[in-house]
């Protein structure tokens, strides 16, 4: 295998930039957001509507695949693409996210990571090289290394010794890969000390194994419990620390407020829960001054307006706020997947007006257009913990 080169950057306005990343199934553009289907499925949406949504690539949760139904049937049945229907490219969590979402049935060793099932307690063993293993199983287009995300309330000492525990398994991991179409990425670690996130861009990018570097770097460790402006402390100096050349992807991160914030410090790449969660819970993102909205108020019992004039989703194409107010009052399970089809319309919206304003030099506009109209709502501003809810999601 020869030295990799799957992105471009095609375009900068300030920091942020435009590109386009290439896989084995196919292209797609950035900055963008991955939906997360966790279990081989966006939860309540059919693979037809995510591609009428415009989601350009998915994701899957290794951990959970591993375990239920297990990669050797998924990859016995056609691989993890023809099992789940979606056709374009799929990235996949290692399962490192459940060394710190399961911290209470789980124990590290250098080796690994030992689990008691969630599901029926047995014990199950995972390393850097069968977390590498699982993934080309199944199939996927980007596969990430196993690495431990410590909580955000560690100490200095604590937070440096998981990182070199992480430094050691992504050497471990990227020398696992035997497939060439597998294209693997790295993760940066280091909480939110700055000596050590430094120290991860550096040492995480530097990593060679038979001439090959890893084909992306993500962004790990954040929004686990840190403060908001922690986090965005981070971001404004550490996407820069990572190579120019190779995407930059941030995990499990998070409002509308959170992506714009950085794309403008140089990020690629997203995903989180948010869309899904949030409309399961009768929350929808809307393009008014008013960010989101709770489906469930009893303002919305009459009220025979769409979601969002501007959203052009089978939501707001067809049917009232009254009439997605009456679904969840009545607990039929339409509600929940209307209103996740729709935030994940609006999600995706968003990163194509990204993309655009880039490619047009106004991104600042939009920018301080989205920073705006979430000034002053909680959800945006409060501790950054929405990703421990990805655990089952």
């Amino acid at each position: 295998m020869s030295t990799r080169n799957f992105f471009s950057v095609l375009g900068r306005n300030g920091k942020a930039r435009v590109g386009r990343y290439v896989t084995q199934h196919g292209v797609f553009e950035t900055p963008n957001f991955m939906p997360v289907g966790t279990q081989a499925s966006v939860k309540g949406v059919d693979c037809e509507r995510l591609a009428e949504v415009g989601a350009q690539i998915t994701l899957v949760n290794t951990y959970h695949l591993w375990l239920r139904p297990g990669a050797e049937l998924i990859s016995r049945l056609g691989g993890i693409h023809r099992f789940c229907a979606w056709h374009g490219p799929i990235l996949s969590d290692s399962g490192g996210f459940q060394i710190f979402s399961l911290q209470r049935i789980r124990k590290i060793s250098e080796e690994g990571v030992e689990f008691q099932s969630h599901l029926d307690g047995a014990k199950c063993f995972l390393s850097p090289e069968t977390s590498i293993g699982i993934q080309e199983q199944l199939g996927v287009d980007i596969a990430m290394v196993l690495d431990e995300c410590p909580a955000g309330t560690l100490s200095h000492a604590e937070v440096e010794k998981s990182l070199a525990l992480t430094e050691r398994w992504a050497r471990r991991s990227l020398a696992a890969r035997r497939s060439e179409g597998t294209r693997v990425f790295g993760i940066t670690q280091g909480g939110v000390f700055r000596d050590l996130r430094t120290r991860a861009a550096e040492s995480i990018a530097a990593i060679e194994v038979d001439g090959q570097r890893f084909d992306g770097l993500a962004i790990g460790g954040l929004s686990v419990g840190e403060a908001k402006d922690a986090m965005y402390e981070v971001l404004s100096y550490h996407p820069q620390q990572l190579p120019e050349g190779r995407i930059r992807y941030l995990m499990g991160v998070g409002t509308p407020e959170d992506i714009v914030t950085a794309v403008s410090e140089g990020v690629d790449l997203f995903d989180c829960v948010m869309p899904t969660r949030s409309g399961r819970f009768g929350r929808a993102f809307v393009s008014s001054d008013e960010p989101m909205i709770n489906i469930k108020n009893s303002r919305f019992e009459r009220d025979t307006g769409v979601l969002d004039s501007n959203c052009c989703c089978v939501a707001c194409r067809n049917y009232s706020r009254a009439y997605i107010h009456h679904l969840f009052k009545v607990g039929e399970m339409l509600g929940p997947q209307l209103l996740s089809i729709h935030n994940l319309t609006h999600y995706l919206r968003l990163m194509q007006e990204i993309r655009s304003a880039i490619a047009a030099g106004r991104f600042d506009e939009l920018l301080q257009r989205e920073k705006a109209r979430w000034k002053s709502v909680p959800l945006g501003r409060g501790t950054a913990d929405e990703r421990s809810s990805q655990i089952l999601e």
